[in-house]
């Protein structure tokens, strides 16, 4: 199985995860997501969405029912192709080889950019976020997460997959586990300021994700249910750098 194969079965393994933690960390991202996605769709005859990075395509059914045209774009025609059969079933998507930081998309084309788990994958996500501000027409809408740099989740996973280690996270969860390929983890302070130099005004913000490394994997949903209180007592305060993931929607 090739390394984009296995990354797209990782992905849609994650939503149906046999760890209680685990699954709930992407379904809630997927359901807050979805949710920032039809609170800003358009409607009229000519409007336009684009999503970098679609992965497995869980957003891009959502995309279809609210856009006219939908326009899903990676630097890896690989990647591309796990989501064909979602081409061939809507006839307003439209696949592309791209690349978001120097993009052949017109300027001022977009009503909306989905930018979710990308940045922290490219080096220059200040190119990145600068390339989807010239994408979107004003007014037009961004919507983007990533994970915070210090977050439990992204430090444990620095150990997780050490060798030797590894081998003994697989065993643990019997499902997919890949390294996660993030080059650019930032805090919400870096992500912000990347943002406003590029020129968005950001509309709205929020942090989710609690993790608890042993405790998530041994304790079940015991563990889970105190992390989703935990979630709730770190939400908005100063210590809410340690959940796991950051959201902003964001204005052209």
């Amino acid at each position: 199985m090739s390394a984009e194969s296995k990354l797209v079965e990782l992905q849609q393994t994650l939503y149906t995860s046999r760890n209680a933690t685990r699954r709930w960390l992407h379904c809630s991202r997927r359901d807050w997501i979805i949710d920032a996605l039809l609170r800003a769709g358009f409607a009229g005859p000519t409007t336009r969405a684009v999503e970098v990075g679609p992965g497995s395509g869980v957003y891009l059914p959502t995309l279809t029912q609210l856009y006219r045209e939908v326009v899903a774009i990676d630097i890896e025609k690989d990647y591309l192709e796990h989501v064909r059969y979602l081409s061939n079933k809507h006839d307003n998507l439209t696949l592309m080889v791209d690349d978001i930081t120097a993009s052949r998309l017109p300027s001022a084309s977009a009503d909306l950019i989905l930018c979710t788990e990308v940045v922290e994958h490219i080096g220059n996500s200040a190119s990145a976020i600068r390339e989807m501000r010239r994408i979107l027409h004003p007014g037009g809408v961004l919507v983007m997460s990533t994970p915070q740099r210090y977050s439990p989740l992204e430090l444990a996973a620095k150990i997780a997959f050490l060798p030797g280690v590894i081998e003994l996270v697989r065993l643990i969860y019997r499902e997919p586990i890949l390294a996660t390929g993030h080059i650019n983890l930032m805090t919400a302070g870096q992500v912000r300021r990347q943002l406003a130099r590029a020129g968005f005004q950001i509309q709205q913000t929020h942090k989710s994700g609690t993790y608890l490394p042993l405790f998530a994997e041994l304790g079940g949903h015991t563990a889970l249910r105190f992390e989703q209180w935990l979630e709730s007592k770190l939400c908005n305060t100063a210590l809410d750098g340690f959940l796991w993931t950051q959201y902003y929607v964001a204005l052209a």
